[in-house]
């Protein structure tokens, strides 16, 4: 590994498929793993293809149950190339002696690198290399060059390139109960001597895909169609030093793509119009460059390289190119089949970033909740509530997608899946409208499909709402906070829980925020937003009243995950961790077990801890004081030492949010979640699902952590306020950032200085906001500014 690549060396098969999430390629229009070209889908290999926004939906028999699953299909895969001595076995890495193997990940470029020595007996081998791109510049195309070299011998090499339709969603193993098989009318075809085309939909959803692929070498290639394969097959002559180069060129189109009429005679026309490959890395490596420019980040040593392999597979999932289409975040990327693809609540931990390098991504994926804003409120109305119920789990059409069952792989066991009770989604949404609004600076948003949001998801907090005379307060009842491991009370009937202190303050920030727009919204636009939505004063004094007396619940002095939380069993941790080592998924340990985690004070993730990401300490503060209670600073610390000592760190995010928090805190305990969310991914530290595909929302937050975490950047009343907090081991580095029209404006920390450059423009000036002075600083300035110790 260097600052720009990224190496592995040696075939070992139980590593691959962590290599192939690691080494994806993809361009925010469709994404391919970095599986071997010659190397078929089974338990080494995954060589998945998709396309972001195309799902298709089946039923399933599970344990006596009928069961339907939306997942994100995997497309036909266009990668296959393998190759033998004619009359002899296909040579791969699982048959074939590997002498010397290598993949390089060059980050700057978007390239896949693969250098493999293959011993064929004797004193003969066989050197092959290959580079992989997924275009950046053109999102519909893809290629892979294929160099050819004998040592020690001659003669001819058969090669075969094929696309295969008979592709399935297998790749992830608990899921192999469910039926994987999306594609079907699977035709294949030529169009020209050098090029193949196969053509197929989608079982339910129809969604129609076409992808063509032209083979360029020294000698034609005869056609085979063996459905579902088209295939191109030739013979190369092979001379001792002498490197022969095959080159595959693949387009792909769907029916959901804008200004085409058929997706197949789109992919033919494309391929057919495509330059050869070194045309296209051209192009592709300009791209790219244009790319790591608006998302600068300058941080030394091994964290800065991690933070770079980050920020590559969030520019790979959500590039500009994803501003033209209807996607939402999916939180495991275009990477793998976790998830089935789904969006959730990620999208909380990666807009922030892209809010202030890729706004026009951030509106697009905002749009795509915006477009689903009917269905939310369809849900709310089947619930018997008012508002937008937005679901946990999203995927086509915006309805709930959270799965009926889900499996537990220690003890076997299909159990009742209640995280469609995670109604904080809502408020996530609201925080990301309100977050991009005033970083871009995007009124006209702010003012139509953002209000509308805010005013259906605050409607639904202000109508769950229900008053308590007894507390004298308002409660909400029924809910599953970001920790999943607590779904219910301990031997209740039913799933749920009772005022979840994140999702009580998430809400109450939502109320107020909403009433806020609505005072300062055009007079004209609110009049029409009020007649439009049936707005009433009545309702507006309900928010208002509901935002100051919703239910916190507090227990030995520190803040009450939720209501009856402080009366759970405490758990042994010393004892499971001598017994099991990795408790990080506690819950399948006891209910393998037959006990519940629901019994016990153990958090998967961070719950309370999450408004400590999400609002900076005086703003936290002000909703405590909405409320009617006084969040002191040493309150806070405690609440943070009681479940420092109560969470498994289940989750990816939980390092990140932990390592955020105690960065304001306890500094000198930050390092060591800063370290576990940038190891997340690359260490695989949740044993194996890395290998199901990368976890967008953990990548994005580290990036996050180091531009408004660690700098204290917030965005608000039209200024940019910072109150930097460097850690010992994190105290010098830079970025770029765009704001508010404002392109390329660069912030350097470094050991008590900050450093603020804004090019020149014709844009406004930007207002500059420490905790203790203001500055204005003008298109072509550059301001030093000595921090406070």
């Amino acid at each position: 590994m260097d600052g720009w690549s990224w190496e592995y060396a040696g075939y070992t098969p139980a590593d691959e498929r962590l290599r192939e999430s690691l080494c994806t390629l993809g361009n925010g229009y469709f994404a391919t793993r970095g599986a071997l070209p010659e190397c078929a889908a089974d338990d080494v290999h995954y060589p998945g293809t998709y396309v972001a926004g195309i799902y298709n939906r089946l039923t399933s028999d599970v344990s006596g149950r009928q069961v339907e699953n939306e997942d994100m299909v995997n497309v036909p895969n266009w990668l296959p190339l393998r190759f033998r001595i004619p009359d002899g076995p296909w040579i791969d890495p699982d048959t074939a002696t590997v002498l010397e193997h290598r993949q390089m990940l060059h980050l700057s470029a978007g390239l896949l690198e693969r250098r493999t020595r293959y011993g064929l007996g004797g004193d003969r081998v066989l050197t092959v290399r290959q580079h992989r791109m997924v275009h950046m510049a053109d999102p519909h195309v893809a290629a892979l060059r294929t160099e050819f070299t004998a040592e020690g011998f001659s003669g001819p090499l058969e090669v075969e390139a094929a696309l295969d339709g008979g592709v399935t969603n297998s790749g992830v193993a608990r899921y192999r109960d469910l039926d994987g098989r999306h594609l079907t009318h699977i035709h294949t075809g030529s169009s020209a001597p050098d090029t193949v085309w196969l053509r197929c939909r989608t079982r339910t959803s129809d969604v129609r895909i076409g992808l063509a692929a032209r083979l360029t070498a020294d000698v034609p290639a005869a056609v085979r169609h063996e459905r579902p394969y088209v295939i191109q097959q030739l013979t190369i002559d092979l001379e001792p030093g002498r490197t022969v180069t095959v080159d595959k060129t693949v387009a792909l189109h769907t029916s959901r793509d804008p200004a085409i009429s058929d997706p197949l005679h789109a992919a033919v026309d494309r391929v057919g119009r495509s330059p050869d490959f070194d045309a296209l890395a051209v192009w592709h490596r300009a791209a790219w460059d244009q790319l790591w420019r608006r998302a600068e980040l300058d941080v030394p040593g091994e964290s800065g390289r991690i933070l770079r392999l980050h920020l590559f597979h969030v520019l790979q999932t959500l590039s500009p190119h994803t501003a033209d289409l209807d996607v939402g975040v999916p939180a495991r990327g275009l990477h793998g089949e976790a998830y089935r693809g789904h969006v959730f609540w990620d999208e909380l931990f990666v807009l922030p970033y892209l809010n202030l390098h890729f706004p026009e991504v951030s509106r697009a994926l905002l749009r795509y909740r915006h477009r689903r804003l009917e269905q939310a409120r369809t849900a709310a109305a089947a619930a018997g509530r008012r508002g937008a119920m937005y679901p946990w789990q999203s995927g086509s059409d915006g309805r709930e997608e959270t799965q009926q069952l889900h499996v537990n792989p220690r003890s076997g066991r299909w159990l009742p899946d209640h995280s469609h009770l995670q109604h904080h989604v809502g408020s996530a949404i609201a925080y990301n409208v309100w977050q991009y609004c005033e970083a871009s600076g995007d009124m006209e948003f702010r003012h139509t499909k953002g209000a509308e949001m805010l005013l259906q998801i605050a409607r639904f907090w202000g109508d769950k709402a229900i008053h308590d005379d007894t507390l004298g307060r308002y409660r909400i009842k029924g809910v599953v906070g970001p920790d999943e491991y607590h779904e219910a009370y301990p031997d209740a009937d039913g799933p749920g829980l009772d005022d979840n202190a994140y999702t009580n303050v998430t809400a109450t920030w939502v109320l107020a925020r909403t009433l806020e727009l609505l005072d300062t919204l055009p007079e004209p636009r609110r009049r029409e937003l009020a007649e439009r939505t049936g707005l009433s004063a009545a309702e507006l004094e309900l928010w208002e009243d509901v935002s100051h007396t919703l239910h916190v619940p507090f227990h030995d002095d520190v803040i009450s995950q939720f209501e009856g939380y402080g009366e759970l069993s405490e758990l042994d941790w010393h004892g499971y961790r001598d017994r099991y080592g990795d408790i990080r998924r506690l819950d399948r340990i006891l209910e393998a077990e037959g006990d519940s985690v629901n019994r016990y004070k153990a958090s998967k993730q961070a719950d309370v801890l999450m408004l400590g990401y999400l609002f900076a300490p005086a703003e936290l503060g002000q909703l405590f004081r909405r409320l009617g209670h006084r969040l002191d600073e040493d309150m806070w610390r405690r609440t943070v030492d009681y479940y420092m000592h109560r969470t498994s760190h289940g989750s990816t995010l939980s390092g990140l949010v932990h390592g955020w928090v105690l960065a304001r805190c306890r500094r000198s305990e930050a390092w060591q979640f800063v370290q576990e969310a940038l190891q997340g991914d690359i260490a695989d530290v949740q044993g194996g699902t890395t290998g199901e595909g990368i976890h967008l929302g953990a990548m994005a937050g580290t990036l996050d952590l180091v531009q408004r975490g660690l700098t204290g950047l917030e965005t608000r009343g039209g200024a940019l306020w910072l109150d930097p907090v460097p850690l010992p081991e994190l105290s010098t580095y830079g970025f770029a950032l765009l704001y508010q029209h404002n392109w390329g404006v660069r912030l350097r920390l470094e050991r008590g200085l900050l450093e603020i450059e804004v090019p020149s423009s014709d844009a406004s000036p930007i207002d500059v906001r420490l905790p203790d002075r203001e500055v204005s600083l003008q298109p072509g300035e550059k301001g030093r500014l000595v921090l406070p110790d």
